[in-house]
């Protein structure tokens, strides 16, 4: 059974005037970078607990609420994937101070894809897992789809509105809505416990959080994952949870071949999250990815 990695383990760290939430576990290790985890949207360093305590054993390893989730602090600014990947950027060089392996997951994903891609002297490595952000490859809709595209048109319209969005956002911080989502994308019920519902709750009542929320359906499309892909240097881990309904992994997993073959790829029997539904595997593979195919700056001299 994994022990649980504490709140009062975590501190903070001032960045452009906001406090960022952060946690820190196990010891440094000469050969071996240092991995920084980073969740998807809505969740926060919490939902990396089983990862951490077992990883820790071995690496260094960091944890991160990002600008607007969290326990970091939440102000009513424009958010975007290049405000994220700032932010992970000056967190890797004035508080961890050298370069790590960036673990994502979901929109965490597309923020560290970035950071390996535009901030390459700070990546020894890269993993994904089930993450968001558009290819350019966009397949042609039917014609079938012009009304529900229109439908999908009007209703971010509407959410671009303050009192919709509230809403909306007060409906779906709900722990009821909460569980009925996590059971969507979770393919093992058993992992959605009363702690993760509350983990994800907890901090949508914070001040700000509503505005976080609405201010995320205006943030501009950052750049295409196959733009990003094309600027990697370093090693690529990709692992899936199959049955993910939102990423469709399988088709996924195709387009980042595509751009990256030498990638080295897992499906898991997991669904979004795999990280947390199935802690134990994605362990693993983190553990024989990094022994094979990452160096630390030390190694290379």
């Amino acid at each position: 059974m994994q022990t649980a990695i504490a709140p009062s383990l975590g501190t903070t760290w001032q960045w452009r005037g906001q406090s960022i939430y952060y946690v820190k576990a196990g010891p440094a290790q000469p050969q071996k970078p240092p991995l920084l985890l980073v969740h998807g949207f809505g969740a926060s360093t919490d939902h990396w607990r089983k990862n951490i305590a077992e990883l820790q054993t071995e690496f260094e390893v960091w944890a991160i609420d990002l600008l607007g989730f969290g326990r970091s602090a939440k102000p009513n600014w424009d958010y975007s994937g290049l405000l994220w990947r700032d932010q992970l950027q000056d967190f890797i060089t004035e508080v961890i101070g050298q370069p790590v392996v960036l673990a994502g997951n979901s929109i965490g994903g597309y923020v560290v894809l970035a950071v390996a891609a535009q901030y390459p002297q700070s990546a020894n490595g890269l993993i994904l897992l089930n993450p968001a952000g558009p290819f350019t490859e966009v397949p042609a809709r039917p014609q079938t789809n012009t009304v529900r595209n229109w439908v999908g048109t009007v209703a971010r319209s509407l959410l671009l509105q303050p009192l919709p969005s509230l809403l909306l956002f007060n409906y779906l911080r709900q722990k009821s809505t909460i569980r009925k989502t996590l059971k969507k994308v979770y393919l093992d019920h058993s992992a959605i416990t009363e702690q993760l519902v509350d983990d994800i709750h907890r901090p949508a009542l914070d001040p700000g959080a509503a505005q976080v929320f609405a201010a995320v359906f205006k943030a501009p499309q950052g750049e295409k994952n196959d733009l990003l892909l094309n600027q990697v240097q370093c090693p690529l881990l990709m692992l899936w949870g199959e049955q993910d309904p939102w990423m469709r992994p399988r088709q996924g997993g195709a387009l980042y071949r595509k751009h990256y073959p030498s990638l080295t790829e897992h499906y898991l029997h997991a669904g979004h999250c795999p990280h947390d539904e199935v802690p134990g595997q994605v362990n693993a593979l983190i553990r024989e990815w990094m022994q094979q195919h990452v160096t630390s700056p030390e190694q290379t001299h």
